[in-house]
């Protein structure tokens, strides 16, 4: 590691991270809830994914913003040449679903002429056909998400658990003490 690598993520990096992690379990739970319970609460359902949506991609674009911007930690130097390419590769998908899921989850609003919340701009224009594609690929991408953030998950878990090579410490919430 160098001067200029931090031995951390930056702290709003890891606010970041995790609020984003608790919104997505959430999304994938009521995303759920809300394709096999047609009771009275569908219709809160659909309102909740909605705005954990919305709020989901605003927090992307600034993840994606900070992750530009901001110096984070290097990966371990002995981390095998396949395993750096499966995590940057893990992270690029991860990123491109977190961002593709909402402006889907809008489109298919817009396609399907339902209302967007605060009063959105459609993202694309009144086609039921459009809509009953892009449905698909919101559900589909939707388990996509679920498989990749399992991954993500194991990963973190072999680097905390079996590796024990600081990587799940340098996104651990909280304070990180001095000699880490």
């Amino acid at each position: 590691m160098n001067a200029s690598s931090p031995s951390v993520f930056h702290p709003l990096a890891r606010l970041l991270h995790w609020l984003m992690a608790l919104l997505i379990l959430a999304m994938l739970f009521v995303g759920v809830s809300m394709v096999v319970d047609l009771s009275p609460r569908h219709t809160m359902l659909i309102s909740l994914h909605k705005a954990i949506g919305l709020a989901l991609l605003i927090l992307v674009v600034v993840r994606i913003a900070m992750r530009l911007t901001l110096p984070h930690p290097p990966l371990p130097r002995d981390l095998p040449p396949w395993q750096r390419l499966a995590a940057g590769a893990s992270h690029l998908v991860l990123y491109a679903l977190m961002l593709a899921m909402p402006l889907i989850g809008w489109g298919m609003l817009s396609a399907g002429g339902y209302p967007l919340p605060l009063h959105l701009p459609a993202l694309v224009p009144h086609d039921l056909q459009l809509y009953a594609v892009l449905r698909r690929a919101h559900g589909w991408l939707a388990y996509g998400l679920f498989a990749t953030v399992l991954v993500h998950l194991g990963a973190a878990l072999v680097h905390a658990l079996v590796r024990r090579d600081g990587v799940m410490r340098s996104m651990w919430p909280g304070p990180v003490r001095p000699d880490q």
